[in-house]
């Protein structure tokens, strides 16, 4: 039997084509963009991650206001990362085994219900350093399971081919909410108190809730995976160890969490002693280390898919310490603004290329588990890096002791580099 063709549309110029029959073309930088459930989760990240934002603003001040000390900042950050030790791995194991919906879902009550408890202590005056400590190790907990989950959860949105570019439309906006939040959390800072930049943030979390309520997502298909959840994490440690690029790539992760990003740590009490400026200062260093972000992030966005991504990691893995002993030693708040905004640079060079060089080359039945390894890595190593840069700070001086981390950071990451050569040829 004959095919028969559909008949096809006259080639009409584009003015006199029916407004239906023309199709939006999202731009190559926002090519994820174009599935509805990505969008939503964007707008939703978007609202929930400038409160979180504004509540580590809050945070970190209100900590140093209590204590006064360096080392207290490290200790609050130490118990904020160090659950993900032994959380995030096993939140690689469900990410791969069920529902990662109903995973993130869980996640931000329990981010929305720490929000809220630090938010009424320190309405009623009750809030001591402890309590902070406390809750902070609670939303490590809770952020160690869902960060491998929701960076898993991405491909189920927009699929292998839209995949960079939506890790990188996930930086974009994860530092687009670094600009807002610290701005408005400066503000309500010196306005109102840490109180309502905490109860703020704690309301924020209802967008991401809302947002996956309003996905369309398929049915899910049961892992067939009959192994236990020890037997997983033990072949995902397998897998990564025998992939030599793998592996580096979670080196470079380990060492630029402890001592590359835990700068951050001391930032409060860097602003103050050293730059001698106060909170809306500190909001506007971080703001300004955000917009350094964001311009990286776009810049992967739109031109990520030329390659290279392995040579592009080397120049920002080398050059984000260089710019961590410049920042250190300058005492000059307006160029230490300019040079925070280089920072956020390289640590988004770094942040992105490492996971979208992750997530293109494992095997999607082990994603879960390599980005749990990931977040591990990355994260959940943060806390000693923490403890180490507010104990080196109460000794040795803040400026000596970013500068010590940062040698550290450089000699590490060049080491990797010359060992793995292949790294610098990823794609």
């Amino acid at each position: 039997m004959a095919r028969i063709d559909p008949p096809r549309a006259p080639n009409l110029p584009p003015e006199v084509v029916p407004l239906r029959a023309r199709q939006f073309r999202w731009p190559r930088t926002f090519a994820a963009l174009r599935h509805r459930n990505y969008r939503v989760f964007l707008i939703s990240q978007v609202v929930s991650m400038a409160g979180t934002w504004m509540g580590m603003i809050a945070q970190g001040w209100l900590v140093y206001q209590l204590s006064g000390s360096e080392l207290a900042l490290g200790i609050v950050g130490f118990a904020g990362a160090l659950p993900a030790l032994m959380v995030a791995p096993w939140g690689g194991v469900l990410a791969d085994r069920v529902s990662k919906r109903s995973l993130l879902f869980a996640t931000q009550c329990g981010a929305m219900l720490v929000a809220f408890a630090l938010a009424y202590l320190t309405f009623t005056g009750q809030v001591e350093v402890w309590h902070v400590v406390a809750l902070a190790a609670v939303l490590g907990a809770v952020n160690g399971l869902d960060s491998p989950v929701r960076q898993a959860f991405v491909v189920e949105l927009v699929g292998k081919e839209d995949l960079p570019n939506a890790i990188a439309l996930n930086s974009m906006t994860f530092n687009s909410a670094r600009i807002i939040g610290p701005a408005l959390g400066g503000l309500v800072l010196v306005l109102f108190g840490a109180a309502w930049c905490f109860l703020l943030n704690g309301l924020t979390f209802t967008s991401v809730m809302l947002g996956l309520l309003a996905m369309r997502l398929p049915a899910r298909t049961p892992s067939v995976d009959i192994s236990s959840p020890l037997a997983q994490l033990k072949g995902g440690l397998r897998y990564v160890a025998e992939s030599p690029n793998l592996k580096s790539l979670l080196l470079l992760a380990l060492v630029f969490s402890l001592f590359g990003i835990s700068y951050s740590t001391v930032l409060p009490a860097f602003v103050a002693k050293v730059l001698g400026q106060g909170p809306d200062a500190f909001g506007a260093i971080n703001a300004a280390s955000g917009v350094g972000a964001v311009t990286t992030a776009f810049l992967i966005a739109r031109y990520g898919e030329r390659g290279r991504r392995g040579q592009w990691l080397a120049i920002g893995a080398i050059t984000f310490p260089v710019v961590l002993i410049l920042f250190a030693v300058t005492q000059h708040y307006y160029t230490s603004l300019v040079l925070a905004g280089l920072l956020g640079m390289g640590f988004m060079a770094v942040f992105t290329l490492i996971n979208t060089l992750l997530q293109t080359s494992v095997a999607d039945a082990m994603r879960g588990r390599v980005l749990s390894l990931y977040t591990l890595t990355f994260f959940g190593f943060t806390p000693f890096g923490n403890l180490l840069i507010g104990s080196l700070s109460e000794v040795l001086g803040l400026s000596l002791a970013l500068t010590l981390s940062a040698l550290l950071c450089l000699g590490l990451q060049l080491y990797i580099f010359v060992r793995t050569p292949s790294l610098r040829a990823m794609a």
